[in-house]
């Protein structure tokens, strides 16, 4: 009876452990996915350092848009990706794809961080309040305050409103743009995109 109560603590301990890891991983997070619909929303931006109202409705009438969350503009890993995205641009726009980077900074360094890293070829959305980056279950876990690096391919739906076609998570800024490209590109193949 003693072993059957020690090996019942043990698991129970080691179930509660597993669930507490799953719960602070950054894969655990709750991001939406793929086929859910796509929140609309109309915030403020920059491009080329000038602000403006990005509508995502508009930008959807275009094509395809890929809306990227990062956590804090001028950060060594989101000045990264965004160089990636805008030296990009080309490949993206070849597609018919518009592309949007998304951060809970404010709007004056946005207009900034929209000429330096951007190098003024895609707009920043300032989301202070972070209404936008909950609205795409986009909130880092540890730091709620921030967004997470999650980028999402979204493309219009049939009989209007817009879809997730892909949704890519990681904290690690070097695979979005090239994970982004194969999604778009299974899309307009008709073969759809997956995880």
């Amino acid at each position: 009876m003693r072993q059957t109560m020690s090996w019942l603590r043990s698991a129970v301990r080691v179930g509660w452990l597993a669930a507490m890891m799953a719960l602070a991983s950054p894969a655990a997070h709750a991001s939406l996915d793929v086929g859910d619909k796509a929140p609309d929303f109309v915030a403020d931006a920059a491009l080329a350092g000038k602000p403006f109202r990005f509508s995502l409705a508009e930008a959807l009438a275009r094509g395809p848009v890929v809306l990227y969350f990062f956590p804090a503009a001028f950060s060594d890993g989101c000045s990264v990706e965004a160089h990636a995205f805008a030296e990009a641009m080309p490949k993206f726009e070849a597609l018919g794809a518009s592309v949007v980077g998304v951060s809970g900074d404010d709007l004056a360094t946005l207009a900034k961080f929209s000429v330096q890293a951007c190098q003024s070829r895609f707009p920043v959305v300032s989301d202070a309040g972070l209404g936008v980056v909950r609205s795409y279950d986009a909130a880092m876990t540890t730091r709620p305050d921030y967004a997470n690096r999650v980028s999402y391919v979204i493309v219009p739906g049939k009989g209007g409103g817009a879809n997730i076609a892909y949704q890519y998570t990681s904290l690690n800024p070097d695979r979005h743009v090239e994970k982004t490209l194969a999604a778009l590109r299974a899309w307009r193949e008709g073969g759809g995109a997956g995880r």
